[in-house]
């Protein structure tokens, strides 16, 4: 699919402002006859110079993305860590009478579901994939298969099904038609139902260099104040904003009705002022953002030839979607980097998605190499406790950015 106009609102004023090249489907991962026919995309990034969206110019089909899609929250750690202190807080935050319900659009394995479960609430997912689906179903947690939009709203209304709380976690921007979404909303929510959105943050990507956020699956990368003008043509207002740094840094944006009695906090309007000063409404940034983007790939390219040549090992740490944007843009394979590591048996015995490193499993690692590539920079912190003895032993951590570093034991923490 093809986007010649602002997916938010609808202007033309579009301008590129980073060419990532042909990329492959990030998620999935190829075997050894697949990897041949592999399908490739362009991948390339917009700003939208009217409302100050960034958005991808094109992206393949959004069934062909997520009908089969291979992550599974519950193998992750860090966040389901983070889903602990994030219902704890939501829960603080807007009291709920013990039995309200919970739906939570894009419910995976039902892994948000049941930390609300556990504090006495009820709870229903919605989500395209059989696959987490099932693991879902063997929590005991129902979850619709099916896309969220204005339709699948209308049949929930239709069946009086009337959550209190709406849950949307880094899914908000896996959204093709936004006001396809936003108007399903609308509909189910009642006065005082309140829509929780999480989204990796577009201050942050620019910010810290994350580009390999940008990949088809992340069809709009989202601020504060687009999103404001966005809710508001819905009679939607945003009520508050948290932020958190799972991902590389989120906001968790929380919208009622506009005729909510719930205030709306200063938050809202510090976090858009916040962005002003970032300049994120000036082409500048972004234009600036690329030029930095091309000297981090030099660094760490020049980086990872100089350590082959001595004659060391490099294997890439955990094979996450965003290190299939940085390994194809890059240019990075096996000619620098001998496997990927993963324990996600959906992509372990595979390849990784256009640049076909071996995925292996991190169970199967008899000698450790001299260093990791951390694809998942995003869970730094969780990796070096992790892997503390590997680190005190002589083993490195590459960090790709947002500049080029190598961690050793003197990150541990004692």
């Amino acid at each position: 699919m093809a986007n010649n106009h602002c997916i938010n609102c609808g202007s033309n004023d579009l301008k590129t402002f980073l060419d990532l090249g042909k990329q492959p489907n990030g998620n999935v991962f190829p075997n050894v006859e697949q990897r041949h026919t592999e399908q490739q995309f362009s991948c390339v990034m917009l700003v939208c110079t009217c409302c100050w969206q960034v958005q991808l110019k094109a992206f393949p089909s959004v069934e062909s993305m997520f009908s089969d899609h291979p992550y599974v929250t519950g193998m992750n750690q860090p966040v389901v860590a983070h889903f602990e202190t994030l219902v704890q807080d939501i829960l603080q935050k807007f009291p709920m009478p013990a039995n309200s319900l919970v739906l939570d659009i894009g419910a995976n394995d039902g892994t948000l579901l049941s930390k609300f479960r556990q504090q006495g609430m009820r709870v229903l997912g919605i989500d395209p994939c059989q696959k987490t689906g099932r693991l879902a179903k063997e929590k005991g947690i129902t979850v619709f298969e099916g896309f969220w939009n204005q339709h699948s709203a209308e049949s929930m209304r239709s069946l009086k099904i009337m959550p209190q709380l709406i849950m949307a976690t880094a899914v908000f921007y896996h959204v093709a038609d936004i006001h396809s979404f936003v108007r399903g909303l609308a509909k189910l929510m009642q006065k005082e139902t309140i829509f929780c959105a999480q989204c990796v943050y577009l201050k942050d990507i620019i910010e810290k260099l994350q580009f390999d956020h940008f990949y088809h699956e992340h069809i709009m990368i989202h601020a504060i104040a687009p999103l404001k003008k966005l809710f508001s043509q819905y009679g939607l207002r945003l009520l508050d904003v948290d932020f958190y740094p799972i991902h590389g840094g989120s906001f968790v944006l929380y919208v009622g009705k506009e005729a909510s009695k719930l205030p709306s906090s200063p938050r809202i309007a510090q976090a858009i002022e916040a962005e002003k000063a970032a300049k994120l409404d000036q082409l500048a940034t972004y234009q600036h953002f690329t030029r930095q983007v091309e000297h981090n790939k030099q660094q760490l390219i020049a980086l990872l030839k100089k350590i082959k040549q001595t004659g060391k090992r490099i294997f890439g740490l955990g094979a996450p979607l965003k290190g299939n944007t940085l390994l194809n843009y890059y240019g990075i394979g096996t000619d620098l980097i001998d496997c990927v590591t993963e324990i996600n048996p959906y992509k372990i015995g595979k390849y990784t998605p256009g640049t076909h490193i071996p995925v292996v499993s991190e169970q199967s690692i008899q000698v450790q190499p001299d260093y990791y590539l951390l694809l998942t920079w995003n869970f730094l912190d969780f990796f070096i406790q992790k892997y503390a003895d590997y680190l005190n032993n002589g083993g490195y951590f590459i960090v790709p950015h947002p500049h080029v570093r190598i961690i050793d034991k003197s990150q541990l923490k004692q």
